[in-house]
């Protein structure tokens, strides 16, 4: 996976540096490790072998490999400005383009959050009668990811890999991490049936006892769920969670549906949005060669025409052939009664029955089937870009057949922490002291199994480790310790590509053909990519080149 593509490069790193310790007494072991152990030092006829000193210097002659290693992965960073891709894709072949408005189109500075924050806690406090006292609780943009699920009934919240494994040691109930041995007790393991995880848009329904936060938006969310949380428990206070869990889901609606964001953003719009990612110039190239483009967003008219003609200007709306506000996705990909409605200049909603889609107008609900219709736009030949991986890209790759790109903010930040000398360090140690213990697990005796115990500590340190790299409490967006994310799963299934914003777009022509690295499966080869591991890497030295 291009996320991981560091992580990818240090592994294959790694395992090299690992093999070439593998052959036993002065021997080196080409490709695979051979099968059988491998020979201790070699002593006196007659002695014991001395194996603490045999694996000990194995791991003294490890570490030198990795930390030689480094530098030739140091000058092949990754460049956060990139897209990746999941599934070959040309942009030749794209002749229209559509976009999501929130957090693709516009994004928003971290005082969003916490104005989201504030007003669904006041909510719960006003509307809901619940403790003066959460108040005291603020917003803390650094305790959640997205992508985490929410056990309803439990009040945890949780890190799931793609396997449906929990990531242990990112369990937290409130603010407090929640001790393993009581997340296997209360799972019976580490492992979640499929019958609990979310349904198929995240959410928590049809028994279904997760919720898994993918939109942007949910981060607040997240937090003052972990905060009421907190609050009841410190305070001994018997509580039912489901409740918890609803009247906290429909104070952050309501703090959308009443008006109270958009109000916000409108009345002081240079404090919300952030002017800096390049949209008109995005949206401007690919008009200048002939693209047609179309907006579908959730956001109602007002709020969207006062953030575009911020961000565009006061003629955004030439730019697009289609412009359709207050969708409600997913329903408007899956709902075929919903007709369109017109949206005049000043708001007002239009009875007059709609047969063609036209240049300029606005236009409000509808459905996806009836876009088709009008507008004949099918196929792989539309390109949309989301950020909310369910509501925005699932249906329309599944259902409908067109390629999808997904807006990862985070991807930026998370490739420059990928490109630090310190994890670049980290991680080629962890992956080869791995392979290391793979390696020599089948020394059984009492006296190897002490230092092979002392490997697996450190790696389990140097493990958590990497996590606090990106997030204290949760760690990557993209990776558990070493499975993908249940979040990257879904972004794998539902985004032909995805990048940090859509200026990425400017980086490349609009020929460009997108190719998947192939990365090799578990029972493959890998000397492809071992050997020349930078293989079709976007790299940070080729964009400064350009």
């Amino acid at each position: 996976m291009a996320t991981a593509a560091a992580v990818a490069v240090a592994r294959g790193a790694g395992a090299r540096a690992a093999a070439a310790l593998w052959g036993g007494c002065g021997s080196v072991a080409r490709g695979r490790p051979r099968a059988g152990p491998a020979r201790p030092l070699c002593t006196a006829p007659g002695t014991a072998p001395d194996m603490k000193g045999y694996l000990w210097e194995r791991y003294r002659e490890a570490k030198r490999s990795a930390d030689d290693l480094v530098p030739s992965i140091m000058s092949n960073l990754l460049n956060p400005d990139a897209i990746f891709s999941n599934n070959e894709m040309s942009l030749s072949d794209i002749e229209i383009y559509g976009f999501d408005y929130d957090y693709t189109l516009v994004f928003y500075s971290k005082h969003l959050h916490t104005l989201i924050f504030n007003a669904a806690r006041d909510l719960l406090i006003n509307e809901h009668r619940y403790p003066v006292e959460i108040r005291k609780y603020e917003y803390d943009p650094n305790f959640a990811i997205r992508g985490l699920h929410y056990d309803v009934q439990r009040a945890v919240l949780m890190k799931i890999d793609a396997f449906h494994y929990i990531q242990l040691g990112t369990v937290y109930r409130g603010l407090s991490v929640v001790p393993d041995e009581e997340v296997i007790e209360m799972y019976e393991g580490s492992h979640v049936p499929l019958e609990q995880m979310s349904d198929f848009y995240g959410k928590s329904s049809h028994g279904n006892t997760m919720k898994q936060f993918m939109d942007i938006f949910s981060l607040p969310e997240m937090s003052l769920l972990s905060c009421v949380n907190e609050y009841f428990l410190k305070n001994n206070i018997d509580y039912e969670p489901v409740h918890l869990y609803k009247d906290v889901k429909d104070s952050i609606r309501d703090v959308h549906i009443k008006g109270i964001m958009y109000s916000a953003i409108e009345a002081d719009i240079e404090k919300y949005i952030c002017y800096a990612e390049q949209t008109r110039a995005v949206l401007a190239k690919l008009a200048d060669h002939g693209k047609k483009m179309f907006l579908i967003t959730n956001s109602p008219s007002s709020f969207v025409d006062k953030g575009m003609r911020y961000i565009v200007g006061k003629d955004w709306r030439d730019l697009f052939d289609v412009v359709i506000v207050q969708a409600e996705k997913p329903s408007f990909f899956n709902d075929k009664r919903r007709p369109f409605r017109k949206v005049n200049e000043k708001g007002v909603l239009l009875w007059d029955k709609i047969h063609k889609l036209q240049k300029g107008q606005i236009y409000k609900q509808g459905n996806l089937y009836e876009f088709l219709k009008l507008t004949g736009w099918r196929g792989s030949k539309v390109l949309y870009f989301g950020d909310h991986i369910y509501s925005d890209l699932a249906d329309l790759t599944l259902k409908h057949g067109w390629r999808t790109g997904a807006i990862i903010p985070e991807l930026r930040s998370e490739l420059r922490i990928m490109n630090t000398e310190q994890y670049i360090q980290t991680m080629t140690w962890l992956q080869t002291l791995t392979g290391l213990l793979e390696q020599m697990q089948v020394h059984r005796d009492p006296e190897s199994q002490l230092v092979l115990q002392e490997w697996k500590k450190e790696r389990k340190e140097m493990r958590e480790m990497t996590k606090n790299f990106f997030n204290t409490q949760f760690g990557s967006l993209f990776r558990t310790d070493q499975n993908p994310t249940y979040f990257l799963r879904r972004l794998s299934r539902f985004a032909d590509i995805y990048m940090a914003s859509l200026s990425c777009l400017l980086n490349y022509d609009v020929s460009h053909t997108f190719y998947p690295r192939r990365t090799p499966l578990q029972h493959e080869l890998p000397a492809w990519s071992d050997g020349a591991p930078t293989f079709r890497l976007p790299l940070l030295q080729e964009a400064h080149a350009k």
